[in-house]
C-alpha cells in the first residue's frame, strides 16, 4: 500500500495541529478527500478555509466512514474517550493514529481496543511541531516540515524512567522492517509533508518529552509568575526587559487548557524531572562566588550548540 492508497483521511481535531495536517494534505498531495470533525464551529472555520471538503459535529460515526486515515488531533483525556468509539466505527482497513503529547496511556488503551489482526490498526504519533498560540487560526501547512514525527513501534519497552536514572536505548529513524502497508503508507505521507519519522517505545518516548518538552514548559512557567508576582506599579521589573526574556518566556504563552492533560499523563516522569533541576538550581546558587560556574555555562554553550545544529 502506498500513499496513494490513502484516499480519504478523517481529522478528528481541526486545531493547530489537525488544521496544519489538513493544509499539508492540501498543499503536497493531490487527490485527498479530508473530512474535518470537531465542535461545529471549529470545523466551519476549516471548511471556510478549503482545508477539509466535508465537517462534521457531534455524532462521530458519519465521521469516520469509508476512512483510509483517521487522524486524532485531540487533547488526550478526549482522546481517550473517544477512542471506544472510534474502535467501534472505523471502517476494518483503516489506520488509526493520534497526535497526543504522551504516548504510554494511548498505547495501554489502544491495545485492548485494537488487536490489530482483523480489524482497523491503531499506530502512536506525536509531531514534534507546534506553538504557543492554539486553534485553527494558527494552522500553517508547513508545520511539520523538518521536524521530528515520533512514532510508536509496536515491542514493549525494556526502559524504566523511574527517578530517571536509567538510560534508554536508542530510537529508530527512518521506518522499521516490514512495516504493515497501512503504516507504509502513512509513513509515505509523512515524506511528503516533510516531517522526518523516529521509532521508539511509549515510555521512552515519554521519558524524553518529559524533559526536553514538558520540563521547559513548566520552568517557563514558573519563571513567568515569579516574575509576575513581583510587578511593582511602574512595571518594574518588566519594563527593563530586553527580548532575552521574551525568547526564554516564549513557552509562557501556551494555556493550561494544553498542558493540562500531559501534565496529568506524564507525572512521574515531570516530578522526577523537577527534582533533579530543583538540584540543580541549589548547585547554580552555591556556585555563584565561584569560577565552577563557568563549566556550567560551558555545557550550556555546547548544548545550544547542538540544537542550533539539528
Amino acid at each position: 500500500m502506498t500513499s496513494h492508497l490513502i484516499s480519504r483521511v478523517t481529522i478528528l481535531g481541526t486545531g493547530l495541529i489537525g488544521g496544519s495536517f489538513a493544509l499539508a494534505l492540501r498543499k503536497h498531495t493531490k487527490g485527498m478527500h479530508i473530512t474535518g470533525w470537531d465542535r461545529a464551529e471549529i470545523a466551519e472555520q476549516a471548511r471556510a478555509r478549503h482545508a477539509v471538503d466535508k465537517s462534521f459535529a457531534g455524532d462521530l460515526a458519519p465521521a469516520l466512514r469509508n476512512a483510509d486515515l483517521i487522524y486524532i488531533a485531540l487533547p488526550i483525556a478526549a482522546t481517550l474517550d473517544l477512542l471506544p468509539e472510534i474502535a467501534r466505527h472505523a471502517p476494518l482497513h483503516a489506520l488509526v493514529t493520534d497526535a497526543c503529547s504522551t504516548k504510554l496511556r494511548i498505547s495501554q488503551a489502544a491495545a485492548e481496543l485494537f488487536p490489530g489482526d482483523s480489524g482497523p490498526l491503531f499506530l502512536g504519533g506525536h509531531p514534534m511541531a507546534g506553538r504557543e498560540l492554539s486553534g485553527f487560526a494558527h494552522a500553517d501547512a508547513d508545520l511539520f516540515r523538518n521536524t521530528t514525527y515520533a512514532l510508536v513501534r509496536e515491542s514493549s519497552d525494556s526502559a524504566v524512567v523511574a527517578g530517571l536514572q536509567t538510560r534508554v536505548s536508542s530510537p529508530i529513524k527512518g521506518s522499521i522492517s516490514s512495516p504493515d502497508p497501512r503504516v507504509a503508507a502513512f509513513l509515505a505521507l509523512l515524506e511528503k509533508i516533510g516531517a522526518q519519522p523516529l521509532w521508539l517505545g511509549a515510555q521512552q518516548h515519554d521519558y524524553a518529552v518529559g524533559l526536553v518538552s514538558h520540563l521547559p514548559q513548566l520552568a517557563a512557567v514558573a519563571l513567568a509568575s515569579f516574575l509576575y508576582d513581583r510587578l511593582d506599579e511602574n512595571g518594574l521589573p518588566i519594563t527593563l526587559a530586553g527580548p532575552g526574556l521574551r525568547d526564554s518566556l516564549r513557552l509562557a504563552g501556551s494555556p493550561y487548557s494544553t498542558w493540562r492533560d500531559i501534565v496529568l499523563t506524564n507525572r512521574e516522569v515531570l516530578s522526577a524531572a523537577l527534582d533533579l533541576f530543583a538540584r540543580r538550581l541549589d548547585d547554580l546558587r552555591e556556585r555563584l562566588a565561584s569560577r565552577e560556574l563557568e563549566a556550567d555555562f560551558d555545557a550550556a554553550n555546547e548544548l545550544y550548540k547542538l540544537l542550533r545544529s539539528l
